[in-house]
């Protein structure tokens, strides 16, 4: 009664062994393809979490920076622009790790968020209420009369063009081990099963327990086992192919690096621009959130305090920088040594302890040759 190892010859199997045997295949194939896939995979999750630190290191850098850039020349207002400055780089954080958002809402709510303090503290430092409204007012106000010019705009477009690449690439690191996950649970059909069963376990039914299959047969098998996988091939080329363009984006002129340091430097630009069309400002803002309670003697003039570099650690940056850019190019020269994975699957699962080397006897799948 045996379906799958039928020969002339006496067989020790019985139709339960066969069952067992085809278990056993199914188990050793997902094992097989694991274990093929781990380095790949460990490369693909030890990038995303290198990248991640690297970057999650300029931020950081790049909001201390900030921070400080408000502790030295703008100090009237630097404990209240704290919050914005915290929540404009959790955004951009956020937005590099795939979140549904834009690198313009985040740099524009900053800026409305920073309108009301700029006025306040430093081109009429003698308002003593700011209700509710009035701030709220104030924020409105923003958007129609563009109190910062161009350096807002400015700002959304650098950060736009060099956080894009660090978006995109942070997206196809994660499909890319979707993609390992799913091949490795591929479900292997009935028939596959079965000429496994034939290649692998039938020799033992005629008690050939040292014999192995040949080296094309089991080619045969294997490809026809794995059809759908390594129909993966062009696609895969295609992946390797798009993270290689987006890693060259990230170390282009839009460098991301670049970009996250020079944030301070657009937001003091930006405030000077604001403080140097205080009185424009003021008038329009009067017409339309009317006038608040003021201290006698508007001295704003002599708010205008003349920027310092932000002292930060330095090299703290340059270590970041370095260490983004080294794992860039390890990890692509890696991708790109892995283009034939799909395509060479049958190959490396032949390949070893699985088929017969040096010999002159193999298993064919009916008998020994």
């Amino acid at each position: 009664d045996l379906q799958i190892c039928q020969h002339r010859a006496p067989t020790c199997c019985t139709k339960k062994m066969e069952e067992s045997y085809q278990a056993a295949v199914r188990r050793e194939r997902t094992q097989s393809i694991q274990a093929l896939n781990f380095e790949l995979k460990y490369m693909i999750v030890g990038h995303i979490t290198a990248f991640q630190e690297a970057f999650e290191s300029l931020l950081r850098f790049a909001e201390n920076r900030t921070s400080s850039l408000f502790e030295t020349a703008y100090r009237p207002m630097a404990k209240e622009a704290a919050e914005p400055v915290k929540e404009l780089f959790t955004d951009i954080s956020l937005y590099i790790l795939g979140a549904e958002t834009t690198v313009e809402s985040a740099v524009l709510r900053f800026f409305d968020s920073l309108f009301p303090l700029v006025y306040s503290r430093l081109i009429n430092p003698g308002i003593t209420d700011l209700s509710e409204d009035y701030t709220e007012c104030l924020r409105l106000t923003r958007q129609d009369i563009n109190p910062f010019g161009h350096y807002s705009k400015n700002m959304v477009t650098e950060l736009s063009k060099s956080l894009w690449a660090s978006r995109m690439l942070s997206q196809a690191l994660s499909l890319g081990i979707e993609v390992i996950n799913t091949t490795e649970h591929a479900a292997l059909t009935k028939e596959c099963s079965k000429t496994l069963v034939k290649m692998q376990y039938c020799p033992h039914c005629q008690g050939l327990t040292l014999i192995r299959p040949c080296a094309g047969y089991c080619l045969n098998v294997m490809r026809g086992c794995l059809a759908s996988v390594s129909e993966l091939d062009a696609q895969w080329r295609e992946y390797i192919s798009t993270l290689e363009y987006l890693t060259n984006e990230m170390a282009a002129s839009h460098d991301v690096e670049i970009a996250l340091t020079g944030i301070w430097n657009s937001i003091n630009e930006a405030i000077l621009h604001a403080q140097l069309n205080g009185p424009q400002l003021s008038a329009t803002v009067d017409k339309v959130c009317g006038q608040p309670k003021q201290q006698e003697g508007n001295l704003s003039s002599d708010n205008i305090v003349p920027v310092k570099e932000a002292t930060a650690d330095t090299r703290t940056f340059v270590m970041a920088h370095a260490s983004l850019n080294n794992r860039r190019r390890e990890f692509i020269n890696y991708m790109k040594r892995s283009r034939t994975f799909y395509a060479s699957i049958a190959e490396r699962l032949c390949d070893g302890d699985l088929v017969m080397r040096d010999s002159s006897t193999c298993w064919n799948g009916e008998d020994v040759v």
